[in-house]
């Protein structure tokens, strides 16, 4: 498993503001993705462009095992595995977080964006239907269990999709599934969401069910009883929710897993570039940010949800309430990993720091 001390990065030299002013100029302008790959040069398998050997781990919290060392050249690949952000960065983040604390949203879009978020993500995807999110295809080496459960021996199972968005990652799952007994339910807060879904060429009610839910909300997914679901595929839905709405969300989760039960989880990690991106006008609370299409994200740090997931966080409730619930959900942290990238743009010379976390939890 990975740690935040994982790294091989070369260390930078001590940031001179006119540095400072090139990354702040460089950032503005990056959009959040990757260019292709390039064809396969004479090298190592894990230092080779052939991504078979960037995707095959044997171990899914390795994240990788292209490391960037001393006298490499940055700009020879795409990506670098467990690369910590560079002093330069470092320090143009902590000051890009005090200007975004210096303006926050007004307290009356506060109340727009909080009150009904559902909203912002219905003309998300009315403006966007299933264009916006690539396929998910690499969930299954991310996520084993989900290729165990779509052998065809695997038996009955039911699988929960919690933020399935447009359904990029459940009409994967299906496309690859052998399981005749295989039962997918897919489940977003956005009703725009759902038929888009249930649009879709592949949606197939044999295999499938698409419905509204709202994971923080006071009822269980349609269809679905306590004690229910095999799996849980949590893919940055989290993010999406304010943190008065953890404790509620976790307590659903856990209310429809079979004992035994687990959560497959992956979503933004503090520091992401994504986050040190955001201008004025912006910042929620700490960590938690409006987009400019409305839709909030929350970035998150590891211990902060190991404490979340394993019922160690009381911020959503006072001590008092805690010591009247002794039956808090509770779940087992199997593996909780951070994923630190560096993604290169290798043709405009940009270099830009992504962090994820990953988990599985078990349920109790």
């Amino acid at each position: 498993m990975v740690s935040n001390d994982a790294t091989t990065a070369v260390a930078a030299e001590p940031a001179q503001a006119d540095e400072r002013e090139q990354l702040a100029a460089e950032i503005s302008s990056l959009e959040i993705v990757t260019d292709g790959q390039n064809q396969e040069t004479e090298s190592a398998p894990h230092r080779s462009h052939d991504p078979q050997y960037n995707q095959k781990r044997s171990d899914p919290f390795q994240f990788g095992s292209r490391y960037l060392e001393q006298n490499d050249d940055v700009f020879e690949f795409n990506a670098w595995d467990h690369v910590e952000t560079d002093d330069t960065y470092k320090e143009y983040a902590e000051q890009q977080f005090e200007m975004q604390r210096q303006s926050p949203v007004s307290d009356f879009d506060k109340y727009r964006f909080n009150s009904d978020p559902a909203k912002w993500w219905n003309l998300f995807y009315k403006n966007n239907t299933a264009n916006f999110f690539k396929d998910r295809k690499w969930l299954q080496q991310e996520f084993p269990i989900l290729d165990k459960i779509t052998q065809e021996e695997a038996g009955p199972v039911t699988l929960l999709e919690i933020g399935a968005g447009a359904g990029n990652t459940a009409f994967p799952i299906l496309a690859r599934n052998k399981n005749p007994k295989l039962m997918l339910h897919a489940c977003d807060f956005s009703k725009k969401a759902v038929e888009v879904m249930r649009t879709h060429e592949s949606y197939n009610t044999d295999t499938m069910q698409a419905d509204v839910w709202d994971v923080a909300g006071d009822s269980l997914p349609p269809g679905l009883e306590e004690g229910s679901v095999d799996v849980a595929l949590m893919v940055f839905i989290f993010s999406a929710l304010s943190p008065l709405q953890w404790k509620k969300a976790v307590e659903n989760v856990h209310r429809v897993l079979k004992p035994g039960g687990q959560v497959c989880f992956r979503d933004y990690g503090r520091g992401d570039l994504a986050q040190v991106r955001f201008k004025k006008g912006r910042y929620l609370e700490e960590n938690f940010y409006i987009r400019g299409d409305g839709t909030r994200v929350y970035f998150f740090e590891k211990d902060e949800l190991a404490d979340i997931w394993s019922g160690k966080n009381s911020d959503a409730a006072g001590s008092a309430e805690i010591e009247q619930q002794p039956t808090l959900p509770r779940f087992e942290i199997e593996d909780l990993g951070v994923d630190r990238r560096l993604l290169v743009n290798r043709a405009k010379k940009l270099k830009m720091y992504r962090c994820w976390l990953q988990g599985r939890f078990r349920k109790n």
